[in-house]
């Protein structure tokens, strides 16, 4: 999972990018980059770490021009340690092309080795970035028929990727001297939106959050399958390039990775978040009596709305029993198991006369590995609760996801091959409660008609590409290994997830 920006302008972007990456750190913290493109010429700068650490003002500086792109990477392909695999990514022909990608090609392995074969060019890293771009650069040069480049032969080109890629791609691309292009998958997987500003600039990116943060009104997601070019005179140009388009986001943005103030495809994350926790609550008085619960408890940040929603339909009073430290790295971010678990005591803290002779629900988004889930109900124990019991906003993890989130193996998920009784007992709670997975697909879905289905599958199995096969989950499996750093040894651990507003 990543976040990804694109702005066109009247007047210098670098500025722009850079406050936009900020609005969009909680999907990436591994890597930043920001291109800026001044006539046809491109300024890069790219890195590891977080944007404010990436970007000092002699790098800004050196960022001029009046259209760019930037990206905040969180790697589910490709070497989590490699600058050269930081994003944007650059090919010079034709015409020049940078791009920043938020998703996961099923495929890449059989592009990049199509694209040596047949399109006779090179990948030079592990990136399904590098794979993705070079296919819409190939697919450009067959498109042009000659000079100036038109939108029409883009947006042939853009059609030509979909019938060769699969799995989930949001994409924002520059083409240099001609203008801003962005595109989304045929299902609509990993979000895109557009605003414009008062100026009349336009921005893309991953998020809403990003667009009106920055001062622009938003506007409208991308649709699935749709291309936007903007030209370099600021004129936007639209068209439908799949063939079989459906809407079909990926629902654990919603639970769990976007920024809670972030509407994507007609939803708002909060009230999706906020249903959440109302069907939640009802699950809960299908278990057990609301009598034996004392008070609700969240486990920060993204838990929230689901918990205050749940107590309120329970009649419980809701109480914030964790203190956070927010200058500690995330979870999920943490290189290997150890660290994991050491991290979770230095990221929060319990406030004991909140939990001290209570029985206490704690309310989690969703449960993956099971590991911090059971070090936070063991903090509750010492700090003196009676009873402990868990309930996530989401259905149990069961199954892989092969499209941008960082989940690759069954073996890691708790969920996976055990019952919700064996979970418990993992994870030491006295009662444990789940979130069902149609209630889920129906109380998000009710707030926008207009979405046929969602991108589900970790929790029901489900690829809606229905292209995903035994070899694609060896094949990434194989690739995400090649992700660990010798130095970590065999500590390391690819993470589940990346947190959303951690």
């Amino acid at each position: 999972m990543c976040g990804i920006v694109g702005v066109i302008a009247k007047t210098p972007v670098n500025q722009l990018i850079y406050d936009a990456l900020l609005l969009l750190q909680h999907r990436g913290q591994d890597a930043a980059g920001i291109v800026t493109m001044q006539g046809t010429k491109c300024f890069m700068h790219k890195a590891r770490g977080m944007v404010r650490d990436v970007f000092r003002t002699r790098n800004m500086r050196a960022l001029p021009g009046n259209v760019g792109l930037g990206q905040v990477r969180y790697p589910t392909a490709g070497n989590a340690y490699s600058e050269e695999e930081a994003q944007p990514f650059y090919v010079n022909a034709p015409f020049g092309v940078v791009l920043v990608h938020n998703g996961n090609l099923t495929n890449a392995h059989a592009l990049k080795q199509e694209l040596f074969d047949v399109d006779r060019r090179h990948i030079n890293t592990e990136s399904d970035t590098e794979v993705l771009i070079n296919v819409l650069a190939h697919e450009l040069d067959k498109a042009a028929t000659g000079l100036p480049l038109t939108p029409q032969e883009i947006f042939t080109a853009v059609a030509a990727v979909h019938k060769r890629v699969r799995g989930s791609y949001a994409v924002i691309a520059l083409v240099a001297g001609y203008g801003l292009l962005a595109f989304r998958d045929p299902h609509g997987i990993r979000p895109l939106c557009l605003g414009v500003g008062p100026e009349g600039e336009t921005m893309l990116a991953s998020e809403s959050v990003a667009i009106e943060g920055s001062g622009f009104r938003f506007v409208r997601d991308i649709a699935p399958g749709e291309a936007v070019f903007i030209d370099e005179a600021g004129q936007t140009h639209t068209r439908q390039c799949a063939e079989a388009p459906r809407l079909n986001p990926c629902i654990f943005e919603y639970v769990y990775l976007a920024r809670p103030d972030s509407v994507m495809d007609g939803i708002s994350v909060y009230q999706a978040r906020l249903n959440l926790g109302e069907t939640l609550a009802q699950r809960l008085i299908s278990t057990m009596p609301p009598s034996e619960i004392d008070v609700v408890i969240p486990i920060p940040e993204s838990s929230r709305p689901s918990a205050m929603q749940l107590a309120h339909k329970i009649g419980k009073p809701y109480r914030e029993g964790f203190v956070k430290n927010r200058y500690v790295g995330r979870t999920f971010i943490m290189p290997g198991q150890s660290v994991r678990k050491k991290s979770v005591r230095q990221k929060l803290n319990a406030i004991g006369v909140e939990f001290k002779g209570r029985n206490v629900l704690l309310v989690d988004d969703s449960i993956v590995r099971g590991t911090t889930s059971k070090e936070i109900v063991q903090m509750a124990r010492e700090a003196g609760a009676r009873r402990v019991y868990m309930a996530s906003a989401a259905p149990p993890v069961r199954f892989p996801n092969v499209y941008g989130i960082d989940m690759p193996t069954k073996e890691e998920l708790i969920a996976h091959g055990r019952s919700i009784e064996q979970i418990r007992e993992f994870i030491g709670a006295d009662a444990l409660i789940y979130q069902d997975v149609d209630a889920m697909k129906r109380v998000v879905g009710a707030l926008n008609p207009n979405v046929q289905g969602f991108e589900a599958s970790c929790f029901d199995g489900v690829y809606v590409t229905g292209d995903v096969s035994a070899a694609d989950f060896h094949a990434i499996e194989t690739q995400r290994k090649l992700q660990f750093d010798e130095e970590d040894g065999p500590a390391r651990s690819r993470l589940a997830l990346q947190s959303a507003e951690e």
